[in-house]
C-alpha cells in the first residue's frame, strides 16, 4: 500500500509533470472507483493543473476551481507515459481505472491503476478537498511544522489502544500505514502491542523523534526516482516489515510475525520486546 513516503514522491512528481498543462480528456475506465459526479468528471477536461498536494495518503491534484483527489489503497498506483495511445481505453477486466491526457503537443499524461480483485481506489472530483470524507477527518501530518513532541504526546493522552493500532490511525496521524509503522517501532526499539497511554515522556519524545527521521529519510531516497522505482525502493529500505525470518539488521535475531485476518505485523523480540515473541492471535484460535 502507498504510504506517506510514496505518495509525497508521486506528488512531487506530478508537480514537476502536469502543473501548468491542461487536461485534453479524462476517462473514466473502472467505474466503481469514481466516488462522486457533481461536479462531474469532465470538469477537468479544459482545466489547467495549477497545483500538486498530498493530504496523508490522498493524492490532490488542484485545476481551477476543482480538485482531482485519488486514494490509491492497497493496490492503486499512478503509470506517467510520455505519450499515451490515441485510441481511447475501453472498460474491461484490467488494472487500468482512470487515464488523464494531457493537451498537445506531445498527448503525454498519467494511468490510474488497481492491481488485483480487491477494489478500493477512490477518485474524487471536489470543488474542496475537504468535501472528501477521508480527508476532513484527518490528523495532523507527521512532517508538518505543527507536528511537536508536545502536540504528539497531546495525541496519546488516555488512548488506551496499542501504539501500533494509532500510529496507523488516519484520524490520530496521516499517512502512515502497516509497513511504516512496523519500522517506526523497531527503530524506537518498541513493543507494537504496547498501550499509547502507558508511554512515558521520555518514551513519546523519542517515538515522535523516530517518526520524523523515518518518514524524511524514506522521503529522500524517493527523491527522483521514477515512478517504476518508488515501489521497489520501499521494499528494499524497509529493515523488519514483510522480512519475516531474515535476521535483524540490528541485533541478527530472528524477525517474526504476528498475522490478522488480513495483515500482519513484523518485529524483532530482541530490539522491541525484550525477547519474548508476541502471541500470533491466529495461531492461537487454530490451537484452540
Amino acid at each position: 500500500m502507498p504510504e506517506l513516503p510514496e505518495v509525497e514522491s508521486l506528488s512531487r512528481f506530478l508537480a514537476e509533470h502536469v502543473v501548468g498543462r491542461s487536461v485534453a480528456r479524462v476517462y473514466p475506465v473502472a467505474f466503481h472507483a469514481l466516488k462522486t459526479y457533481d461536479p462531474p468528471l469532465t470538469a477537468l477536461e479544459g482545466a489547467t493543473f495549477d497545483g500538486v498536494r498530498r493530504h496523508g495518503k490522498f493524492l490532490d491534484l488542484g485545476a481551477g476551481e476543482v480538485h482531482l483527489v485519488m486514494h490509491l489503497a492497497r493496490a492503486g498506483w499512478v503509470r506517467w507515459k510520455d505519450r499515451l495511445p490515441e485510441a481511447p481505453p475501453r472498460p474491461g477486466k484490467g488494472p487500468l481505472a482512470l487515464r488523464v491526457r494531457l493537451a498537445e503537443p506531445d498527448g503525454a499524461g498519467f494511468d490510474v491503476t488497481e492491481a488485483g480483485t480487491q477494489k478500493h481506489l477512490a477518485v474524487y472530483v471536489v470543488r474542496d478537498p475537504l468535501e472528501v470524507p477521508g480527508v476532513a477527518r484527518l490528523g495532523p501530518d507527521p512532517l508538518s511544522e505543527d507536528f511537536t513532541a508536545e502536540a504528539f504526546a497531546a495525541l496519546l493522552k488516555g488512548e488506551r489502544r496499542q501504539i501500533k493500532g494509532v500510529l496507523r490511525d488516519q484520524s490520530v496521524l496521516a499517512g502512515i500505514g502497516n509497513a511504516y509503522s512496523d519500522e517506526i517501532l523497531h527503530a524506537a526499539r518498541m513493543s507494537p502491542f504496547k498501550l499509547a497511554a502507558t508511554l512515558s515522556e521520555e518514551d513519546a519524545a523519542r517515538l515522535h523523534a523516530v517518526i520524523g527521521r523515518t518518514l524524511t529519510d524514506a522521503v529522500e531516497r524517493s527523491r527522483g526516482l521514477a515512478l517504476g522505482d518508488l515501489k521497489a525502493e520501499k521494499k528494499n529500505g524497509l529493515r523488519v516489515h514483510g522480512r519475516t525470518g531474515e535476521p535483524c539488521p540490528v541485533c541478527g535475531d530472528t524477525i517474526r510475525e504476528v498475522s490478522f485476518s488480513d495483515s500482519s505485523l513484523q518485529y524483532c523480540p530482541t530490539c522491541q520486546t525484550g525477547g519474548k515473541p508476541l502471541a500470533d492471535r491466529r495461531m492461537s484460535r487454530l490451537l484452540k
